[in-house]
């Protein structure tokens, strides 16, 4: 099977204290440790596994600069085959319809049975999975979080759905799948495996190399627009809790006890 995982470079945010710049446009950027999008480390795992039980090819894709280089590399580490980087100036400023776009045309350029996105991404939007889909006239399934074979043709497919329920469906192969968290352990990724592949050529597209028109991405073919960035001004009877993690348990745990929540 071939599977198609679009993976993003995002700052981590167990790593990082997350501010909003001064001018409101962004959030403050310098100094922050990126990494792989959560949700698309458990999509690329998941590749894995399926192409173990059934054979294949696992290729993983991200719109980014030369820094996204890096997280194509970790997730080749872990077991991925192949990595492909989508980099071009016109790309940025890109919002979910522009990402897809640009998905859309370096999917086409070869044959992928699955693609696989995680269930976040584009700034918490969860749009690009669906967007692809639509695009590409491909079945489509939001929050996955299990998958079996059925044959070369068909999938089983659990989705997570409101009130902790479990949603089972059969979809046709050609699709695409957001995957949601908790699908499986994301494997551990050595020094060892990161040194395999750090010589591995990954090619670079631009958006020539894809047949798309500057105007149909970017800012240029943007239909959604960030305006501003600001924190939520607190409300009556609102706290915000200072301190280091420790210090901030500790204070959340004697808030509780003196609300009556803890005993």
């Amino acid at each position: 099977m071939e599977i198609l995982v679009c993976v993003k470079r995002v700052p981590d945010t167990s790593e990082n204290e997350i501010s909003v710049a001064g001018d409101g446009k962004d959030i403050q950027r310098d100094d922050l440790v990126y990494s792989v999008n959560e949700w698309d480390n458990y999509a690329v795992e998941e590749a894995i596994q399926i192409v173990d039980r059934a054979g294949g090819n696992v290729t993983v894709v991200t719109v980014g600069g030369d820094d996204s280089e890096e997280i194509l590399r970790r997730e080749m580490a872990m077991g991925a085959n192949n990595g492909i980087l989508l980099k071009d100036d016109a790309f940025e400023g890109s919002d979910g319809k522009g990402i897809a776009t640009i998905l859309k045309a370096v999917a086409q350029k070869s044959k992928y049975d699955l693609i696989l996105t995680g269930a976040q991404a584009d700034a918490g939007a969860a749009q690009v999975g669906g967007m692809l889909a639509a695009m590409m006239d491909l079945p489509y399934a939001s929050l996955v979080n299990k998958i079996e074979i059925i044959d070369d043709k068909k999938l089983k497919i659990g989705r997570e759905i409101e009130g902790g329920n479990q949603e089972m469906n059969e979809i046709n192969l050609p699709c695409v799948l957001s995957i949601q968290t908790g699908i499986n352990e994301p494997r551990y990724v050595g020094i060892r495996g990161i040194r395999k592949v750090a010589s591995v050529e990954i090619p670079t597209y631009g958006a020539g190399d894809l047949g798309l028109a500057a105007s149909a991405v970017g800012v240029a073919g943007a239909k959604v627009k960030k305006i501003d960035y600001f924190v939520p001004v607190l409300g009556d009877g609102a706290e915000m809790l200072e301190g280091s993690n420790e210090e901030i348990i500790a204070k959340l745990i004697e808030l509780l006890k003196a609300k009556g929540g803890l005993k």
